[in-house]
């Protein structure tokens, strides 16, 4: 199986620079698994398609802003971008990070971010560099939330000053987010509103919650011909006994499992037993899906729609067939949706 069996035609103007005014204005496409007949509805329908019984498992990751803007001493910009936290350096946190212009970055040179504020670059390891944030007073996590804007994938193109950045804050982020950890949104929940959940819950469909935390992984291209031969990023995630137990009972009951994201995807297929059962705890995932998998927990997909080539579509597909998706994304391209995170949405459903 090859990576360019994956491959589509997407124009750049199909691709979302900023979200829909509303969270829940977006299309909806729904494709039938069994079939490969596929709808054109708008995401508020998504309650009209899920049935009393049904269980929606949500991502509940907080994306923080750790995408940061700094300055040299000779004047000159770099633009950080921080990926994991990786200790402390005398009491001074120390992250994993991603630096642009780093060929002119040494270490111990001192990049201002803002007053009070600067990143010191204290060694690079391939790609990546390991930083030291030094903070004159008060909480780092604090710095951050006061300097940072959100880390938007490469796709979508933000200037400094770009007045769009506001508005990321609080659209690049679900509305049921709490557990901070995410250098990424798990994006086809970003879609949900509060009343569109409360709509859900009226019609007897349960939720439940899992934490992945989105890495960089989610966006790294795959540099191997061959699709077996990648090896996916390790990410960090928590199920709830709570959430294990909701699938059970959905399991009695006769309901569907259905998983609002590839992140949640994977995190419940890394944690199933044969018989469809999902050990809770802590855990890391470096699980690969692509055809020829066999799910053994979700029956249905809530999803954007993804880039070309990507471990991303590469599950969809597995979960639905290639073929059924690919034809699929292509009416999606002649139809005029919008692809990726500021995206629409997809529901491959089983009946």
């Amino acid at each position: 199986m090859r990576v360019a069996d994956f491959d589509f035609e997407l124009p750049h103007e199909r691709i979302a620079q900023e979200p829909a005014s509303r969270r829940d204005g977006s299309r909806l496409m729904v494709l039938d698994r069994v079939t490969g007949a596929v709808m054109h509805r708008k995401f508020t329908d998504l309650p009209d398609e899920l049935l009393e019984g049904d269980l929606l498992v949500l991502n509940d990751t907080k994306v923080l802003p750790v995408r940061l803007r700094g300055k040299k001493p000779t004047g000159g910009r770099v633009e950080i971008l921080l990926v994991e936290p990786a200790g402390d350096d005398h009491g001074a946190p120390v992250w994993r990070a991603l630096l642009s212009g780093s060929k002119s970055v040494r270490p111990g040179l001192e990049i201002a971010v803002a007053p009070g504020f600067a990143v010191v670059p204290l060694a690079r390891e391939a790609e990546v560099w390991r930083v030291k944030l030094v903070i004159a007073s008060g909480d780092p996590t604090e710095a951050i939330e006061r300097a940072g804007e959100m880390p938007l994938p490469p796709y979508i193109h933000r200037e400094a000053g770009d007045p769009r950045t506001r508005l990321d804050r609080t659209r690049y982020q679900t509305v049921y987010a709490r557990v901070p950890g995410a250098v990424a949104a798990p994006t086809s929940g970003l879609h949900f509103t509060p009343e569109l959940l409360d709509v859900l819950a009226s019609r007897g469909v349960e939720t439940a919650f899992v934490t992945l935390h989105v890495g960089l992984g989610t966006f790294s291209p795959l540099r191997v011909t061959e699709v077996a031969s990648h090896r996916m990023h390790e990410e960090a995630f928590v199920i709830p006994g709570a959430t294990a137990d909701a699938i059970a009972r959905t399991r009695a009951r006769g309901g569907r499992v259905i998983a609002v994201g590839t992140t949640v995807a994977r995190t419940l297929e890394t944690s199933a037993a044969d018989d469809g059962a999902v050990v809770p705890g802590p855990g890391r995932s470096s699980l690969f899906v692509y055809p020829g998998f066999r799910f053994r927990v979700v029956d249905a997909l809530v999803t954007n729609l993804h880039l070309p080539q990507s471990t991303l579509l590469m599950l969809v597909c597995a979960f639905a067939g290639t073929a059924a998706v690919l034809a699929a994304y292509r009416l999606a391209v002649n139809e005029g949706y919008r692809f990726f995170s500021y995206g629409d949405a997809m529901f491959v459903r089983t009946e």
